[in-house]
């Protein structure tokens, strides 16, 4: 015999079911949508001695193309420019270069210091101090050297590790005195831009120059 007990549990078991399917819909979604950021890791790579990348710097909220440019092919390469960074400044002072050029940058730092040589815009060099901040505090770079050590080991604060060393953008080296190595940067629009050094307290020291695309 059909009760009113039996009729309000069938209407509860529809509901179960009914929130089970919404749920379920919404997981699908989120895995199509999962991965689709990140195109800025399919660029080529820079390459330094030392192999470390300016996490995140030009990217925008999920890893979108770089404002300014791309990285380059070496054999797009159509002019060179040689950077001597030193204790704390670079020589050239100033950097002019026209919107569809490829340039390699090939760097070399004859200082006592750890140096960066990075391209971006005033805020973007603004971001990164604090990221750069963050990995001295860490023990990940030191004045004069980095710690390799310290780079392969998880320091919690947010996943810094990750943060800081995954990421593949090509618009930045660090390296240690005495070494070398080379941007290849593709231009692709005028505008105003700075290279600089974001080692704490190198930037504040004058250690960034401008960089304009003509």
């Amino acid at each position: 015999m059909y009760t009113t007990t039996h009729k309000f549990a069938g209407v509860a078991l529809a509901a179960i079911v009914a929130v089970a399917s919404i749920n379920l819909q919404h997981a699908m979604a989120a895995g199509q949508h999962g991965g689709g950021h990140g195109h800025a890791n399919d660029k080529p790579q820079g390459h330094s001695s030392d192999g470390h990348m300016m996490g995140g710097m030009m990217k925008g909220g999920h890893g979108h193309a770089f404002e300014f440019g791309e990285a380059g092919q070496a054999a797009d390469v159509t002019r060179e420019i040689e950077i001597t960074m030193r204790d704390n400044l670079f020589d050239p002072e100033s950097i002019s270069v026209k919107a569809g050029e490829t340039v390699r940058f090939k760097i070399t730092n004859k200082g006592e210091f750890l140096h960066e040589f990075g391209l971006g815009t005033a805020a973007m060099h603004a971001e990164h101090q604090k990221q750069m901040a963050t990995m001295m505090e860490h023990g990940m770079i030191e004045p004069d050297r980095i710690n390799h050590k310290m780079m392969k080991m998880d320091h919690g604060a947010g996943g810094m590790k990750g943060m800081m060393m995954s990421h593949d953008d090509p618009n930045s080296i660090l390296l240690e005195p005495g070494k070398s190595g080379e941007i290849i940067w593709k231009f692709t629009k005028p505008m105003d831009l700075e290279f600089a050094c974001n080692v704490p307290g190198h930037y504040e020291s004058g250690m960034m120059g401008p960089l304009k695309v003509k």
